[in-house]
């Protein structure tokens, strides 16, 4: 889904499963057996879909921009961290390239220079949960509740207030959709993924990520300590070479808030 996609409406996910019931219901005057193949199929579907960021089948989504230009906008996942978070400022800066962090609520109390660093370079920040815990999409809704608003309450302190939201991995669910809208936040996923591990996987990174990018992606990095020893200088090579190899593709790193055609935070002074 992009971003005209339409807040409000029925996912699909309510559509389908009409469609299933109805299904069945119509199979079941001819044989009650093929009236379980719709139902089967539905419940492979939703069992299916939290792990497609891109589809938008439980809650609306938006995972590319709509502009139809040769752009694209760089975001990362998971910080701040004080060993990756410093050196990517620099580059970015370097770069004239402005980003969006999807940072994690547990990051943000411990290291409240970085958020400041990262807003005093012009980038925007969006809410990445609290713990960046894969359950807490699967807990009950209060729970699931608490895990977005405590990110949104622990920025409020910087004066600014995320309007996006990404999941922990894009992974979205059922009750998701319902905490987001309370909380007066959109999601925003990624039409694809580089499989890094979290900056556990960082070889061939950038021919991984360039193979695949075209205009309008979002694209989803690490703001994250790599595993490995020396692992912190392979990572910053890699986004470097990601970035020239966008240039030399004809594409442009926009905002994400320009490429998507709304605003990522709200600034509160």
């Amino acid at each position: 889904m992009t971003a005209a996609a339409t807040p409000g409406r029925l996912p699909p996910a309510v559509w389908c499963g009409l469609a299933a019931f109805a299904a069945a219901l119509g199979l079941a005057v001819v044989d009650l057996r093929l009236a379980v193949v719709p139902l089967v199929l539905f419940v492979l579907t939703c069992l299916t879909a939290p792990f497609l960021p891109w589809l938008g089948f439980f809650l609306p989504v938006v995972s590319r921009g709509a502009t139809g230009r040769p752009q694209v906008a760089l975001t990362f996942d998971d910080g701040p961290d004080p060993d990756t978070t410093p050196a990517l400022l620099h580059f970015l800066a370097g770069q004239g390239i402005t980003a969006t962090f999807f940072v994690t609520g547990w990051k943000v109390e411990t290291y409240p220079d970085l958020v400041r660093d990262i807003l005093s370079a012009g980038h925007s920040i969006g809410n990445h949960t609290y713990r960046h815990s894969f359950t807490a999409l699967l807990r009950g809704p209060q729970l699931l509740h608490r895990e977005v608003a405590r990110v949104q309450e622990a920025l409020a302190a910087f004066d600014i207030r995320p309007l996006a939201f990404r999941p922990a991995a894009g992974i979205t669910t059922p009750g998701l959709g319902r905490v987001l809208s309370h909380l007066g936040l959109y999601a925003v996923t990624f039409r694809f993924r580089a499989w890094d591990g979290g900056n556990r996987r960082l070889r061939h990174l950038a021919h991984r990520t360039l193979k695949q990018v075209r205009g309008d992606d979002i694209l989803m990095l690490h703001d994250l300590k790599p595993t490995r020893k020396g692992g912190v200088a392979t990572w910053l090579g890699e986004v470097k070479q990601i970035v020239a190899g966008l240039k030399s593709k004809g594409l442009t790193i926009v905002p994400l808030e320009e490429l998507i055609g709304r605003p990522v935070m709200e600034r509160q002074t």
